[in-house]
């Protein structure tokens, strides 16, 4: 991890895009993809959901694509990328880079358009993007010997399989079965999340806050990827109060992280304050679902709506959004500083967060609060994409 940030690329100094340059690592396509679709699907799903294939379902095609088609999306952009630096090979670049974001557009075209037939294509194609991706990671762990990532890619597989669970339960119209699918969905991104943001947010803090000293909580990370697959299996058993237990483990040392990493420390640099919360919200988020998974929560909150919210927003997008920052600028070469239209995209993630979950409380304003986080989300995205799509078409930046 220490070389995280220094991994080679093509380093012309030519400054018009290029399509070499464009596809030499996973994240460079890959972010603009997830951040875009980011941005499109929920303006479909908000505004103009009569888009929104009947097969799927309007719930259900909204649940799949925030997870699978962005969240899911941008795990995979890192991982390709980063493995590259944990082994010294490069997983996948050139044409095989190109092939595997072309089926990622195919299965988010047959979602939407493409009815019963496009949809069984959407999986096929959705399901070739995971094991390909995961295929070609276990292929540089292995050639590397970095032994202590071999799980990284078996998580990636499990993503592709929780995708044809969750596709599977929805074609058959079964409500309960497919949110019990997309818990264990999140649940399995929720694993390579804590586990990619374990390893990063102590690397990255100690290397910009001078004399920061940070644990890596190697044995508490260990624990909490153990009971996270078990609380998988749980799951997958129909065990709802172990799975609980489990949930709320997991939720209690993320936090329990946290407060080791020092948060106080690093308030004025909102690069690394963005990864915070992002994590904790996480940890929390665990806490909530296991308190919906075990059947004592009542009212509102008894929605799975809040504990889903919570993680997938307060959690992955908060550190998506910090991540897609915080690493394009290092592995493009630019100076790790944020601008104004990138700290506003920290802030306006946060605001969409906040209203999205003030929306789920019913009131008069809710449909309001509900808009106003879409509109929020997606200026957080376009800010992103205007600002990085430029730099990801081009080669790396050589200073001077």
């Amino acid at each position: 991890m220490a070389e995280l940030l220094h991994i080679q690329e093509n380093r012309s100094g030519a400054a018009g895009p290029d399509m070499k340059a464009f596809l030499s690592l996973g994240f460079r396509p890959l972010y603009i993809a997830g951040c875009g679709w980011a941005l499109i699907s929920l303006l479909i799903w908000i505004f103009a959901p009569q888009f929104i294939g009947q097969t799927l379902g309007g719930v259900a095609w909204h649940a799949h694509e925030m997870l699978w088609g962005f969240i899911a999306t941008i795990a995979v952009a890192f991982l390709l990328t980063a493995s590259a630096t944990w082994t010294g090979f490069n997983p996948l670049k050139g044409a095989g880079l190109g092939a595997i974001v072309a089926l990622w557009l195919i299965a988010r075209i047959g979602y939407l358009f493409g009815g019963e037939i496009g949809t069984h294509i959407a999986c096929a194609s959705e399901l070739a993007f995971f094991v390909i991706s995961a295929a070609c990671l276990m292929r540089v762990m292995v050639k590397g010997k970095s032994r202590r990532n071999y799980g990284v890619p078996l998580l990636v597989l499990g993503l592709g399989a929780a995708n044809v669970l969750y596709l599977r339960a929805a074609l058959d119209g079964n409500y309960i079965l497919l949110m019990q699918r997309f818990d264990l969905g999140m649940i399995c991104m929720a694993v390579i999340a804590l586990l990619i943001g374990r390893r990063v947010i102590p690397f990255f803090s100690m290397r910009m806050v001078p004399g920061l000293a940070l644990p890596m909580q190697v044995r508490s990370g260990q624990a909490q990827l153990v009971v996270s697959v078990i609380a998988i299996a749980l799951g997958l058993a129909g065990l709802a109060l172990p799975m609980a237990a489990a949930l709320a483990l997991v939720g209690a040392v993320s936090l329990w992280q946290v407060l080791r990493w020092k948060p106080l420390a690093v308030l004025h640099k909102p690069m690394l304050w963005i990864l915070y919360l992002g994590y904790a919200a996480m940890g929390l988020g665990l806490l909530f679902a296991a308190w919906h998974t075990s059947g004592l929560a009542t009212g509102v909150l008894a929605r799975a709506a809040v504990h889903v919210h919570i993680i997938g927003m307060g959690g992955f997008a908060v550190l998506i959004i910090g991540m897609v920052t915080r690493t394009a600028l290092g592995h493009l070469g630019r100076p790790l500083a944020l601008d104004g239209s990138m700290l506003a995209s920290y802030y306006l993630m946060i605001a969409a967060v906040v209203l999205r979950l003030g929306a789920l409380w019913p009131s008069s304003g809710s449909l309001w609060l509900l808009r106003a986080a879409a509109l929020s989300w997606m200026a957080c995205m376009a800010l992103y994409l205007w600002r990085f799509v430029p730099m990801l078409i081009r080669p790396r930046h050589t200073p001077g």
